[in-house]
């Protein structure tokens, strides 16, 4: 109790710190507070939650996912397979952009051909080698063909391929538009002052109708504590990340409600074996999985929020395999394991993390270190700013480890497996041969039956080469102003169209 006495008068004095500065948002504005800032507004540059939180509300996609996460239309009106190579799409007639441009199947062209061109070296690289052309075959209709059969297409489109405005990115240029977003979507971009908040404004003439929120500030707080402080203060309606010993401070009947749910991200520690060091034999790989106990200390620093897995894919995912299991908690043959590589004494060993991006991130990374001294590996975490940190994986940089969140939204293996560890991905700094032969098998077929059969194949041959050293799913917890209608969705999206103010 005495505990909880003392955190409950640290948040006070941190609230009435931070309610001041933050009071100019009027009733009408809803206040999303997410653990760092997004380092673009591109909707085709970036690999973040925190960015598509706030682009969802900017840019439409062709599919989206209902709150229950099942695919229904958005942008598209109806699509279908002509056969395994060719997808075509008839979109809705009448949406415009902010700026009062018409969305036309031109736009997808031009949106599909710069995703898919390598020389632009943009960071979602979801379609290069994958689509050989777009033809537009009249203003409202296009088809997409692709070099090999897809299957993931409709998944896939539900994340991917906000159209852009054709006249106003030529103009202005991409290094402008990622600062001065235009899209089609329910809000309309307003300001981004850079760490510190975001503001846009609804589209009145938005095809679906008028959000019923009229603006939507997002800010980054990366302590926990001070999130929590802002919503106290009810200068907050929605935080995520909450650690679990900050939950009870939440349950405020009347102020405020804990949101929480099992989702799509699965939290890891990775392996960069393409550089040099004690990580590239897969012995030590094997011997630091052995020598962290996980399942104690997901009990202890998140409390039992987080479930442990025995490969990159939760149940929830198409291709998950139950049999395949993670390697036990055994000091001692890790230890066996070390010498057998020729470490009996161990070795420094960095473990990179961020500092507030996901639940408990810097302290689940320091609990593995401690692990690891204990079977003799000097190891040591090294915390960084979510957009340097996220510069270090674009940039490779983050040898020998690194502790990083997958958010896989279109519920498909391939699309945590090719990124992650495929060899020469963006993200990937692993190199399986055997495994590249899988990933690329189970994206060129059609047959579901025969695609699961090769990523049940893929998790055997990931348990036994340890690109990672461990894996749980997240469970996410939010905070949430007693204000709102809202409850948290699987696929960690805050989307304010689905959004409203309690009467």
């Amino acid at each position: 109790m005495k505990k909880v006495f003392l955190l409950c008068l640290i948040l006070m004095f941190v609230a009435l710190a931070f309610a001041p500065a933050h009071a100019a948002r009027d009733k009408d504005t809803i206040v999303l507070v997410q653990g760092v800032d997004p380092t673009t507004m591109d909707p085709h540059n970036h690999m973040e939650t925190p960015a598509w939180n706030v682009h969802i509300q900017l840019f439409d996609s062709l599919f989206q996912r209902t709150p229950d996460i099942k695919r229904e239309n958005l942008l598209a009106e109806s699509h279908r397979l002509v056969n395994d190579r060719i997808w075509e799409f008839k979109i809705r007639k009448g949406v415009k952009f902010h700026n009062g441009e018409d969305c036309k199947a031109e736009n997808f062209k031009f949106t599909f051909d710069r995703m898919s061109d390598p020389k632009l070296k943009l960071r979602q690289t979801v379609f290069q080698g994958v689509i050989e052309k777009v033809e537009v075959m009249d203003d409202y209709t296009f088809r997409i063909h692709t070099k090999k059969p897809y299957p993931v297409m409709e998944a896939i489109l539900a994340i991917y391929g906000q159209p852009l405005p054709l006249k106003y990115f030529k103009e202005m240029g991409p290094a402008h538009f990622a600062l001065n977003p235009v899209g089609t979507g329910p809000y309309k971009f307003v300001r981004w002052v850079k760490d510190d908040h975001i503001l846009l404004e609804a589209n009145p003439n938005y095809f679906r109708g008028a959000p019923r929120i009229k603006k939507v500030m997002f800010r980054p707080i990366p302590e926990a504590t001070t999130r929590v402080a802002a919503l106290q203060t009810q200068e907050a309606d929605i935080i995520t990340n909450i650690p679990p010993h900050l939950m009870r401070l939440m349950d405020w009947k009347g102020r405020s409600f804990v949101s929480k749910v099992p989702s799509v991200r699965v939290i890891f520690i990775a392996f960069d074996t393409l550089k040099p060091g004690p990580q590239k034999d897969k012995r030590v790989r094997q011997a630091i999985a052995m020598g962290i106990d996980l399942k104690t200390n997901i009990k202890k620093v998140l409390e039992g929020n987080g479930i442990p897995l025995g490969g990159p894919l939760t149940p929830k995912h198409f291709g998950y395999d139950p049999a395949v299991k993670s390697y036990d908690y055994n000091p001692q043959k890790a230890k066996k394991l070390l010498a057998e590589a020729g470490y009996p004494k161990g070795f420094d060993f960095v473990i990179n993390s961020p500092n507030g991006r996901y639940l408990n991130d810097k302290e689940m990374a320091e609990a593995s270190a401690g692990d690891l001294r204990k079977i003799g590996i000097n190891a040591t975490v090294k915390t960084h700013e979510w957009g340097t940190y996220m510069s270090m994986m674009y940039g490779h940089n983050a040898a020998p480890a690194y502790l990083l969140g997958w958010g896989n939204t279109s519920f498909d293996a391939d699309f945590t497996i090719a990124p992650l560890m495929r060899t020469g991905k963006l993200l990937g700094n692993v190199s399986f041969p055997k495994l590249d032969v899988l990933i690329d098998q189970g994206i060129s077929i059609m047959d579901q039956k025969k695609r699961q059969k090769i990523y049940s194949d893929a998790m055997k041959i990931i348990k036994e080469e340890v690109p990672w050293a461990w894996s749980y799913q997240q469970v996410d917890i939010y905070g949430v102003n007693e204000r709102l209608n809202w409850k948290a969705r699987t696929d960690e999206r805050l989307v304010v169209f689905d959004m409203s103010f309690k009467k």
